[in-house]
């Protein structure tokens, strides 16, 4: 197997808090607290979990829009973990975002010319009348026409913006894209049209992609792997599939529980309705952050924090009391085999 394309090691950020009258002592909120995982060339990572758990965080840390606390990022076989600025620059070109709100991140006083051809200017690629060329041709990639070159965001639709978003994204011919969220904002029946689009995109142009939802039902569809975040942890990694028939962490069956089925419920799948509210990201719980909403909790499950371990068939998980875990994963997970 060739090597990853991007590799994250314990990567920690927290953000300080400001002391006052009701913030005595330093506080600070632990968005992200020692992820670790890899992407290989040409997947679709899934990252999946409620709001507040880190994940666009955590994007923002592979991208290098924030600098982390501890921990590293690899990028291609490089440490980026420590680059200043202007050595990220050209690292630009390659890794590009979509973002979640397609009314919110394009500027409405810029044309849709100006707005995609303009990480062309920005990196110096080709001449003016070649960036024009480029930008029209990405429109045609994206499904919009040549013609809409010079109209603003306003004239557009919801899903019609998200393609010059999109579009915004591959002008650079990047390797990995981060969609943060990307369909959330949109109708379902636009959420298809996009899902669709960045599937032929991928297998176009060869991308990598690192697709953050918190609808478990779009991750499963879009995703390779998927991996589960809670309070600012990884819980569980896992094959999509495998994730979808056999969920190990009680997070991720109580998120699964969720997912509408057609006719109403699912045969087999009990719903799960989580106790409580999750608990704040500037004091988590110890050991195990879950335990405070699992109904599976122990002793140990407040005391010692859980480890990422394999349960087989490359599914790792987090949970001193794992579900659905036969003979051959456990001892697998014990180093039997």
């Amino acid at each position: 197997m060739s090597a990853p394309l991007v590799v994250a090691r314990d990567l920690v950020k927290h953000f300080p808090l400001s002391r006052g009258v009701f913030l005595p002592g330093d506080q600070s909120v632990h968005a992200v607290d020692g992820v670790s995982f890899e992407i290989s060339r040409g997947e679709t990572l899934g990252l999946v979990g409620e709001s507040g758990s880190g994940k666009s965080t955590l994007a923002r840390l592979l991208t290098r829009l924030l600098e982390p606390t501890s921990g590293s990022v690899m990028y291609d076989g490089t440490d980026i973990t420590t680059w200043k600025p202007r050595r990220l620059r050209p690292l630009r070109r390659e890794v590009q975002m979509v973002f979640q709100d397609p009314y919110a991140s394009l500027n409405p006083r810029r044309t849709v010319g100006s707005i995609v051809g303009e990480p062309l200017r920005v990196q110096g690629i080709g001449t003016k009348t070649e960036r024009r060329n480029r930008v029209r041709e990405l429109l045609q990639v994206v499904r919009l026409n040549a013609e809409h070159y010079n109209r603003y965001p306003h004239e557009f639709s919801g899903g019609q913006r998200q393609r010059v978003g999109i579009a915004r994204a591959l002008a650079t011919t990047p390797r990995l894209v981060v969609a943060d969220e990307p369909v959330s904002a949109l109708d379902v029946s636009i959420q298809a049209q996009i899902l669709n689009l960045l599937e032929d995109l991928q297998g176009e142009f060869g991308l990598t992609y690192l697709f953050i939802a918190h609808d478990v039902n779009v991750v499963l569809h879009v995703s390779d792997r998927v991996a589960v975040m809670y309070l600012g942890k990884l819980v569980e990694l896992s094959p999509a599939d495998e994730l979808d028939t056999r969920p190990i962490h009680p997070y991720t069956e109580a998120l699964l529980s969720a997912v509408p089925a057609v006719d109403g419920v699912e045969p087999g799948r009990e719903r799960i309705v989580l106790r409580g509210d999750p608990p704040s990201p500037a004091a988590p719980p110890p050991a195990c952050r879950f335990h405070t909403r699992c109904r599976y909790a122990t002793e140990i499950c407040r005391t010692v924090e859980p480890p990422l371990v394999p349960h087989g068939n490359g599914h790792l998980a987090a949970c001193h009391h794992p579900l659905n875990v036969g003979v051959a994963a456990a001892r697998e997970r014990l180093g039997h085999v």
